[in-house]
């Protein structure tokens, strides 16, 4: 039994769309501005297992409720840009959707964590013309989105190659090396915006 349940299809639908809807953005955006707003576009629904391992974590039952209401990010995409103005721009475009809503969103860019993880997180709230798993005509489904720099989503993905391999020598050591590199990149993330707005002030 698909613990997504009659939802399964719509969610595959949501994602498609949502995926049109940012190429369509960083078309038009290229159009006008000679650059592209992001560099990579990645979207998953989240599997079956994923989301059961999930719900099982955080004490909930097996259900499509739980795993589209308790759970949020049963669709999931990931924006990487080039420099982090790139990344407040996305969610300005983001917000000024008509049928997307923000149910939360946190800054880690801002506020990095104590690990040194940095990203923009938003939930989505979106209204689609299908039955949701409350019943509702049109349905409310949520979305999370990542928005990240290039140096921030390889960062991410060396962090969590540590966090899933069990048998790491020196963990300690290396989540300390790994503080250290954010803050590096974090702090090149920054000295390339700058450079970016020198150089377009000379234009």
């Amino acid at each position: 039994m698909n613990i997504y349940g009659k939802y399964a299809p719509t969610l595959d639908k949501i994602l498609n769309q949502l995926m049109n809807r940012f190429d369509e953005l960083n078309n038009n955006y290229q159009k006008v501005h000679h650059e592209c707003l992001y560099e990579h576009l990645n979207g998953r629904v989240k599997s079956e297992a994923s989301m059961e391992e999930k719900c099982t974590r955080k004490h909930y039952p097996l259900t499509a409720h739980s795993a589209l209401r308790e759970v949020r990010d049963s669709i999931g995409l990931r924006v990487v840009c080039n420099f982090i103005d790139d990344i407040y721009t996305c969610i300005d475009y983001i917000k000024s959707w008509d049928d997307i809503s923000i149910y939360n969103e946190k800054d880690y860019i801002t506020n990095a964590k104590p690990n040194g993880y940095r990203s923009y997180h938003m939930i989505l709230e979106i209204t689609v013309p299908d039955e949701d798993v409350d019943g509702n005509i049109p349905g409310h489904y949520f979305v999370e989105v990542q928005l990240r720099t290039i140096a921030m989503d390889t960062w991410a993905s060396l962090e969590h190659e540590m966090k899933y391999k069990h048998q790491i020598k020196n963990p300690e050591m290396i989540g300390k090396e790994l503080k250290r590199v954010a803050d590096e990149l974090a702090s090149c993330d920054v000295s390339m915006q700058t450079i970016r707005q020198l150089i377009k002030e000379g234009d």
